[in-house]
């Protein structure tokens, strides 16, 4: 018996250590690929953040303007519409999910939610560029449906599953002692869910909201089916831009490899490691906050 333990005390850690081996050997290749756009071609990092001039020399002499701020502008535009646009709903349908009407939402609502998961995200892209690109168009009166809206749409319906499913994990976590007390004191369930549950379970509230925005910043396909890909800072939701998934995924296969527009690529993709990993420390210290108040 304790031989078994043995083996698979060593499975599992050899797993772990393969977890953090993969993920520190993406680091540093993506470290070691987009860097060189500083490294190699000699631009700052003030041009590539801040510049909107985006025209890379697609060979290896260099001398072109990587300035990615449309890419960056439109990425954040987007991802940060989705979020208004699905947190509310999130919130609704978790307090429904947890408090209101746990058992139906176990036989409805949570297998709806779990089927949402799984669809792919070009089925997402497929329907938003067919269905809602012509609907914003036509309600709008505009030339082109492809716009901020369009992905931001989209996007909300992607990361809702996401802030859904962990907001109502979070309410269910909290003592049903807390909801006791407060019934006790003559609260109403609306009461009760304003002041006790919801306050109760923000931290991990606010763990799903980031895990969704940092979903709708890696996300790439869907987006770039219904946002236009116009090299152009977006002058409202209704305007069309880029954002750095979708250059990513488009340009990344003509570009010469190791040329100047291939390194600025990969200078996109670190940054969006950089995000991520960004998100995944807001998440933990939320996470160990919300440990500590309990």
């Amino acid at each position: 018996m304790a031989k078994k333990e043995t083996v698979w005390r060593g499975l599992i850690a050899a797993c772990g250590l393969f977890l953090i081996l993969l993920t520190v050997s993406i680091g540093v290749f993506l470290c070691y690929k987009g860097l060189g756009t500083f490294t190699l071609y000699k631009h700052s990092v003030w041009e590539f953040l801040f510049s909107s001039n985006w025209n890379p020399a697609d060979d290896f002499q260099g001398g072109g303007q990587v300035g990615a701020a449309i890419f960056i502008v439109g990425s954040v535009s987007i991802c940060l519409l989705a979020l208004l646009i699905a947190t509310p709903f999130s919130l609704a349908a978790a307090i429904f999910m947890a408090v209101i009407s746990p058992r139906v939402s176990n036989r409805l609502l949570q297998p709806a939610v779990e089927i949402f998961v799984g669809i792919p995200s070009v089925v997402y892209g497929w329907v938003g560029l067919t269905v809602l690109v012509p609907l914003i168009q036509k309600i709008f009166n505009l030339q082109y449906g492809y716009s901020v809206l369009a992905g931001g749409i989209v996007l909300a319906v992607m990361i809702f599953p996401t802030i859904t499913s962990v907001s109502a994990d979070s309410i269910r976590n909290i003592p049903l002692q807390y909801q006791e007390a407060a019934y006790g004191l003559g609260s109403t369930r609306w009461q009760v869910i304003r002041r006790v549950l919801v306050p109760a379970a923000r931290p991990g509230i606010l763990t799903g909201v980031i895990l969704g925005l940092a979903r709708a910043f890696g996300e790439a396909l869907a987006v770039a089916m219904v946002i236009g890909k116009m090299k152009a800072f977006p002058t409202g939701i209704l305007s069309p831009t880029n954002n750095l998934t979708a250059a990513i995924a488009s340009d990344m296969g003509g570009a010469a490899d190791g040329g100047e527009y291939n390194i600025a690529l990969w200078t996109m993709a670190l940054l969006l490691l950089v995000i991520s990993f960004a998100f995944i420390l807001i998440v933990r210290k939320i996470s160990s906050k919300g440990v500590r108040e309990r």
